[in-house]
C-alpha cells in the first residue's frame, strides 16, 4: 500500500510518499513563527493556509488516516496544551488525520534512526535545524553518544537580523555569527569531530548555489556522496549573502520560492557550531526525521 509521510516543522511541510523507497513529492512554506502565541496559537492567516493546503493534499493524494502519517516538530511544541488540543481535534475532525506533535527526544530518536551508520569508524556531529529548534546527534562507530536540543533556529535569526534578506543581504555573516555564538556560549562541544554531518535539505541547496563540493571519501553508505570543507562552506554562504540576490534564489526552487526565505539566515547557525566544534570536514544531506521512521518501521 502506498503511505504518505508528512514532517511539519515550524516554516516547512514536507510530504513524503514511500512505496518501497522514500520520496519527496512536494513541500510548502507557510511561517508559523508570525503571530504565533501558545496561548493563541497560531495565527488565523497560518491556519487558514494550513487548512487550505492540507485540503488540496487530502483530495490530490487520497489521503486517509490509515495511509497519512503527520509529524509535527518545532514551534507546535510552544502550544499550550488546550492548543495542542484542539490541533488535533481540528485535523480528526476536518480531514480524519492525527496531527501528532511529536517531542524533542522523538525526534531525536528519529533523527538517530534516519543518520544511523558505521560511518568508517569516524566521529560525526549530526545537525539537524528547524525554525525553533537545532538538534545535535553525535555518532561514534556505529552508536549514538551524545544528543544535544538547541531552542534556536533559522526564526531566531530572521527575527533579530530584518536586512538579511534584501535583496543582497544587509546584514554580515560575522554579526549574525557573534549572535548565535553567544546564543550558544554554554553548548559544550567536543573538538575532534572528523565530521559534521548537516541535514534537512541542505544537499539539495548546496547543489542548487554551486558549492565547492568534492567527493565524499570519508565514509561510503551509498546516501552521502559529497562533502566540502569548512572554508569552501564559507565561500559559498557568502557568495548566497552577497552574491545571488534574493530572486535568483527564489528562481532556483520555484516549487517552493519561500523555502529559499531561510537560506542565509538557515546557514549560520550551523557555521557557528562547525567552528566551536572544529569541524574541518562537512558532509550536506537530504536526510531528516521521516527517514528515521521508516527506518524504525523496518
Amino acid at each position: 500500500m502506498k503511505e504518505y509521510y508528512i514532517d511539519l516543522g515550524s516554516s516547512t511541510i514536507k510530504v513524503y510518499e514511500y512505496e518501497e523507497k522514500l520520496k519527496l513529492i512536494e513541500e510548502h512554506s507557510i511561517y508559523f513563527k508570525n503571530d504565533f502565541d501558545s496561548m493563541k496559537g497560531i495565527s488565523k492567516t497560518n491556519l487558514e493556509e494550513l487548512c487550505s493546503y492540507f485540503e488540496t493534499l487530502t483530495k490530490k493524494y487520497n489521503f486517509k488516516y490509515e495511509n497519512t502519517h503527520i509529524y509535527v516538530t518545532g514551534i507546535f511544541r510552544n502550544l499550550c496544551y488546550q492548543k495542542k488540543q484542539e490541533m488535533v481535534k481540528l485535523f480528526n475532525d476536518k480531514f480524519d488525520l492525527y496531527f501528532n506533535i511529536i517531542s524533542h527526544g522523538i525526534e531525536n530518536y528519529y533523527l538517530g534512526k534516519a543518520m544511523a551508520n558505521d560511518y568508517n569508524n569516524k566521529k560525526v556531529l549530526i545537525i539537524n535545524m528547524g525554525g525553533k529548534t537545532t538538534e545535535l546527534v553525535t555518532f561514534e562507530g556505529d552508536k549514538i553518544t551524545d544528543t544535544k536540543n538547541l531552542v534556536i533556529g533559522v526564526a531566531d535569526l530572521l527575527n533579530n537580523f530584518s536586512k538579511v534578506n534584501e535583496p543582497k543581504s544587509g546584514n554580515t555573516i560575522e554579526e549574525m555569527d557573534k549572535f548565535v555564538e553567544e546564543k550558544i556560549a554554554d553548548l559544550e562541544l567536543a573538538n575532534d569531530y572528523d565530521c559534521a554531518i548537516f541535514t534537512g535539505g541542505e544537499e539539495r541547496f548546496e547543489l542548487l548555489t554551486d558549492f565547492n563540493l568534492v567527493e565524499n571519501t570519508l565514509f561510503d553508505d551509498g546516501i552521502h556522496k559529497y562533502m566540502l570543507s569548512l572554508e569552501d562552506y564559507i565561500s559559498g554562504t557568502e557568495k548566497v549573502f552577497y552574491d545571488f540576490t534574493l530572486e535568483d534564489l527564489y528562481k532556483l526552487m520555484p516549487e517552493n520560492p519561500k523555502w529559499m526565505d531561510g537560506a542565509r539566515a538557515g546557514a549560520i547557525i550551523p557555521l557557528t557550531l562547525f567552528k566551536k566544534a572544529n569541524v574541518k570536514w562537512i558532509i550536506p544531506s537530504d536526510l531528516n526525521l521521516i527517514n528515521g521512521v521508516i527506518n524504525d518501521s523496518k
